[in-house]
């Protein structure tokens, strides 16, 4: 291993002027809002406020799974929070999220709005909203919330933690990079020793821990996270491969893939979501002025 400069922690840690990476324009150790903005509101009960990371994504696949399956409540509007430029400090966003990360949900289905956030929370809550994806109870509810938790649990790891050294910190710490490898490299043997028994997560059904889990550990199986597949070896993984290759054929997966992204292919790109038309009518000179 090579050895790093050497580095003493202060005895009060402060936070430095100048940092550099991917992120350091809006890391802040405080909370709270930066500025005063309302967020939009559309025509659906649902309004979502997020940004196509794997923990937007989410909820965007399960919205639309659930207007696949016949839903119809489950209309949403999708609204952009583009977290590299700090909309998510705005005041308005903070009002439904204190913690000021994506996603967050505002259900006005009823005379009081109900204000859901962190993805786990909204995915559950959505299910028991709509009696979907979700075993009623007994072992089969136990184990997809299992699922459902270690997801919530494991992906700092895979990405705050892996993620942050190996693609966005300004510079490569040996040390951090190989911590997280080993880790994602367990957690990601924990699922395919778990899809070696089980058509799905949670057993035979579909579940909201399939839709928790396949954006973090399923895209980076096929190699579309951090272009790191070659370095984690994911070929291994072969039950997570099956696994990840079948979710993604799911049309509903496709679509909810596609809101709120804003990288890539400008054709996978579909900023905002109002209506399921939006789909259809999206262009490339749409998504370009969007």
């Amino acid at each position: 291993m090579n050895t790093p400069a050497t580095y003493t922690p202060a005895s009060v840690w402060t936070p430095k002027s100048g940092q550099t990476g991917r992120f350091a324009n809006i890391n802040r150790p405080v909370a709270g809002p930066t500025h005063t903005l309302e967020l939009p509101v559309g025509r659906h009960p649902l309004q979502l406020y997020s940004l196509g990371t794997p923990n937007g994504v989410k909820v965007t696949v399960m919205l639309e799974e659930l207007l696949a399956a016949g839903h119809s409540g489950a209309e949403y509007d999708a609204w952009l929070i583009n977290i590299g430029e700090g909309a998510q400090f705005s005041s308005g966003f903070v009002e439904i999220n204190p913690n000021s990360k994506i996603p967050a949900l505002l259900d006005r289905s009823a005379s009081t709005p109900v204000r859901v956030f962190e993805s786990g929370a909204i995915l559950m809550y959505l299910a028991e909203k709509f009696a979907a994806f979700l075993p009623p109870g007994g072992p089969a509810r136990a184990e997809c919330l299992s699922w459902l938790f270690w997801q919530m649990g494991s992906a700092p790891f895979l990405g705050g933690g892996f993620g942050h050294f190996y693609a966005y910190a300004p510079i490569k710490v040996e040390y951090a990079i190989d911590r997280y490898a080993m880790e994602v490299k367990r957690q990601m043997d924990v699922l395919d020793r778990r899809l070696a028994e089980s058509q799905y997560i949670a057993g035979d059904e579909y579940t909201i821990a399939d839709m928790a889990i396949w954006p973090w550990y399923g895209v980076l199986a096929m190699g579309q996270l951090y272009e790191a597949g070659e370095f984690l070896q994911v070929q291994e993984y072969t039950h997570v491969l099956r696994w990840a290759g079948q979710i993604a054929q799911r049309p509903a997966v496709k679509r909810g893939r596609m809101v709120n992204r804003v990288s890539g292919d400008p054709a996978s790109q579909l900023h905002e979501r109002h209506d399921a038309a939006d789909f259809d009518t999206r262009t490339q000179d749409k998504v370009a002025k969007s």
